[in-house]
């Protein structure tokens, strides 16, 4: 019998060991906690919500992601434009080559032509090009009034980018996918 129980519990410590790494690498590689910090993304995100961050993935229009500029900045934004497109705003309508996108998960609360809920731009204007370069992305916050992002400090190159977001944790009471 004391055999039995000193086998069992052999048992179970193996398998808690290889959880634990199971857990360390995917915690730690894949699927990463970050912080948010600042409303620039509200209400898609908030201040001091967590996040896990995916790492490994190819990034597509509308994605939310985490990248870090040269200066050790941290930042979370929305991907408005992929490399070689064409991006204008005008009159709170995005265009993408030309052609009007909807963006559902803003909230333009108080917009008016006196006061835009994104002002009017050309990437001309921002970057001095036409077109999106090879390896760069367009990236803007959610609340554009105050939202510091690729109309600010341009755009967002590939290798800066760390991964998506895909999960608010905590508080639990904001638990939800990130769409």
């Amino acid at each position: 019998m004391k055999r039995f129980k000193k086998e069992y519990l052999w048992l179970g410590l193996k398998y808690l060991i290889i959880a634990l790494f199971f857990g360390v690498i995917i915690r730690g590689f894949i699927l990463i906690p970050v912080p948010v910090t600042g409303n620039s993304m509200s209400p898609t995100l908030k201040q001091s919500d967590m996040v896990i961050m995916e790492k490994f993935t190819s990034v597509k229009r509308f994605d939310v992601v985490v990248f870090e500029q040269a200066d050790q900045t941290t930042y979370i934004k929305r991907v408005i434009g992929l490399p070689g497109d064409q991006i204008t705003y005008q009159d709170d309508i995005l265009y993408v080559n030309n052609q009007a996108v909807s963006e559902p998960y803003l909230q333009k609360k108080n917009a008016s032509k006196q006061m835009p809920y994104t002002t009017n731009f050309t990437l001309r204007e921002l970057i001095g090009e036409d077109r999106l370069p090879e390896d760069q992305y367009f990236v803007l916050g959610d609340n554009r009034r105050i939202s510091k992002d690729s109309r600010s400090f341009g755009t967002v190159k590939a290798d800066e980018i760390i991964g998506k977001a895909r999960f608010v944790y905590y508080p639990f009471s904001d638990m939800k996918i990130i769409s």
